[in-house]
């Protein structure tokens, strides 16, 4: 088990990799499945975080987006507060994590429908000592959710959008859980969208394909909003809220 600290800038600059292993042991070592286990560094605290050195899904590494979403979100606290949240594409559980050590958040993660990403998840609640695993769905966006009445009053999720084709599923998961949350207790004092999905997008692709998951959300009645620092929050219009 390789045990490091790590730095996400790590992850764009692998020039000494080919003096490691051969391309032949490379290929061995992903069709076996790996982990690799190291510490990342969150505000406040690091997390010894389980990833998959391969992952046919690609739910196996942090980004920086992760780190500098949990930065934004220490700092605008108040987007979390008495919130039911899920993550989508929760990959590793790490912010998931983060927000319930930090903050005691109520949080439910979730990511593609596979078995390994659940158990890597659950792996990585009990490393960073959680005597209860976080809560987790299996859903592969596009599909028809397992909960049939979603609560979640936010959806968070960080680098997401790298590939253009999910983009459809992507929204039609969205408009169902933003669109059947049914407001239980009225929030008189709420300063942000209530239900909304909140965002942290990163990682750069061509800005035309970065438009197309916006202009969607639009059409299928959202209102995007540019929060600051590469965060996006997406809501219902009024249209659809009232």
């Amino acid at each position: 088990m390789d045990i490091a600290l790590f730095s996400p800038s790590s992850l764009f600059a692998h020039e000494d990799d080919s003096s490691s292993s051969s391309g032949g042991e490379e290929e061995k070592e992903e069709t076996q499945q790996t982990y690799i286990e190291r510490y990342h560094k969150f505000p406040g605290m690091d997390l010894l975080i389980q990833e998959f050195s391969f992952h046919q899904l690609n739910a196996n590494l942090l980004w920086p987006g992760t780190f500098a979403f949990a930065e934004w979100l220490v700092e605008h606290n108040t987007w979390l507060k008495g919130r039911r949240i899920i993550e989508l594409g929760s990959g590793t559980g790490a912010l998931a994590i983060f927000l319930r050590k930090t903050f005691d958040v109520d949080i439910t993660t979730s990511d593609f429908d596979d078995e390994e990403v659940e158990e890597n998840i659950a792996h990585n609640c009990r490393a960073n000592g959680m005597s209860l695993v976080l809560p987790h769905i299996r859903h592969s966006w596009g599909d028809k959710f397992p909960t049939s009445d979603p609560d979640w009053d936010l959806v968070i999720a960080s680098d997401i959008l790298l590939y253009v084709k999910q983009y459809p599923n992507l929204i039609k998961t969205l408009s169902y859980l933003l669109k059947s949350y049914k407001i239980r207790d009225k929030k008189t004092d709420v300063q942000v969208p209530w239900p909304a999905f909140l965002m942290s997008w990163r990682r750069r692709i061509g800005k035309d394909d970065e438009a197309l998951f916006f202009s969607g959300c639009e059409d299928a009645g959202f209102v995007v909003e540019h929060l600051g620092s590469r965060v996006y929050c997406i809501s219902l219009s009024k249209t659809f809220s009232a």
